[in-house]
């Protein structure tokens, strides 16, 4: 039995990851924007996207 291995990096906001040596693949919190062979492109890809900003919680009223 293996354990599965998770390489996480943040750039910009972005979440950059790969399990078990696979793909890499930029993400939101909520959306998965686009998957790449190497952790450069990945990396690459997220450096060019405008930085993310945290949106404060809604309040209602």
């Amino acid at each position: 039995m293996s354990t599965p291995l998770l390489s996480k990096l943040q750039i910009n906001g972005y979440q950059v990851l790969s399990v078990n040596h696979g793909p890499w693949k930029v993400c939101t919190p909520g959306d998965r924007l686009a998957t790449f062979g190497t952790r450069e492109e990945a990396m690459a890809f997220a450096a060019a996207l405008p930085a993310r900003r945290q949106r404060p919680a809604a309040t209602g009223g």
